[in-house]
């Protein structure tokens, strides 16, 4: 099946999302509970969700703290000459400390995301990005608090379209 566009969710597949967004290992009944549906009505709806494609799976969010990840950059990358994204992709999904890749619009070519064990291990990295053959040069942001986090956030219906 096709995707679903964000302005077909209704309420209860938002709030449905946004529960599973919370906590993927929640049961259909506690899911359930929480948006004033039965299980089984509960499992219908993530089912169609994952057959239409708006859930691709299920997974944990981990603290990068925890892991020994204490230090974030942003890397913004300026290519040489014209470089294509699956050139810049090749490169950056080789780097384990690249959480995150996009291309993006203005004289920046390409931002990734950092994350490190520390201020040495960051420039290490900052070091080998900015050897890339295609990378003119870099300029870093460090992070010094990340305020909101929402990895895959649900709209809410009047963002997606809806009221």
């Amino acid at each position: 099946m096709g995707p679903v566009d964000a302005d077909r969710l209704d309420p209860l597949d938002q709030a449905i999302l946004r529960a599973l967004a919370r906590d993927a290992r929640a049961t259909f009944a506690q899911i359930g509970a929480d948006v004033s549906l039965s299980a089984p009505a509960v499992k219908r709806r993530v089912d169609r969700l994952r057959e239409h494609g708006v859930i691709r799976g299920f997974t944990v969010q981990l603290d990068p703290a925890a892991l020994g990840w204490h230090t974030e950059a942003f890397v913004e990358i300026f290519c040489q000459g014209s470089t294509s994204p699956a050139t810049m992709r090749a490169a950056v999904e080789r780097y384990p400390e690249v959480v995150t890749a996009s291309t993006v619009t203005g004289d920046v070519d390409l931002v990734v995301q950092v994350r490190a064990r520390d201020m040495r291990h960051l420039e290490e990295v900052v070091e080998r990005l900015a050897a890339e053959p295609f990378v003119a040069r870099t300029r870093s942001t460090v992070v010094l608090s990340a305020l909101v986090r929402r990895p895959d956030a649900v709209p809410a219906a009047d963002v997606a379209g809806g009221a």
